[in-house]
């Protein structure tokens, strides 16, 4: 009986291995391969530009690039959850000789505007519209001449943070 016993153990023990090898996917011929989509295309006339906004404050992006004369088709997405009147943000493009800090400033009282100063508005290239958690907004504008421009959220107090550079090449 202990034969059958130490038998019947040892046979247990051997099963409970896993010496299967983890078998490979197949790959026939004809299949389709997905691959991420970049988060920037750009051909020669226009360049697709995707940009997100979050509830921390923060652009995923902070340097975007395009060609001189392209037609630029730009999306903002707010990817957070918080209302617009607490967490709003939008994507402004400033001319070369625009003061970010006195377009931020007096954006804060600009609320009528969509925080747009309406005496600053030949010191913005584009905008998108404000927008809350999960809207979107999509512009398009024709790149400005060759140079590294800035880009900022307008809404009150968001540019320390969200803020990057528009490079024309």
């Amino acid at each position: 009986m202990k034969k059958i016993i130490l038998v019947f153990m040892a046979a247990l023990a051997i099963s409970c291995g896993d010496t299967k090898k983890e078998k490979e996917p197949e790959m026939k011929i004809g299949t389709k391969v997905e691959e991420a989509a970049p988060a920037e295309t750009t051909d020669d006339t226009v360049a697709n530009v995707t940009i997100e906004g979050n509830d921390q404050m923060k652009y995923n992006k902070s340097v975007i690039r395009v060609k001189a004369g392209q037609k630029v088709k730009l999306t903002l997405k707010h990817v957070g959850t918080m209302d617009i009147s607490v967490m709003g943000h939008n994507w402004a493009l400033l001319t070369p000789d625009a003061d970010m800090a006195a377009i931020g400033q007096a954006a804060a009282n600009a609320k009528d505007t969509d925080y747009i100063p309406a005496d600053m508005t030949d010191k913005i290239i584009a905008h998108t519209k404000m927008l809350g958690g999960g809207q979107s907004d999509t512009i398009e504008f024709d790149a400005p001449a060759p140079g590294t421009y800035t880009f900022m959220c307008t809404f009150p107090g968001h540019y320390a943070l969200m803020q990057g550079k528009f490079i024309v090449e």
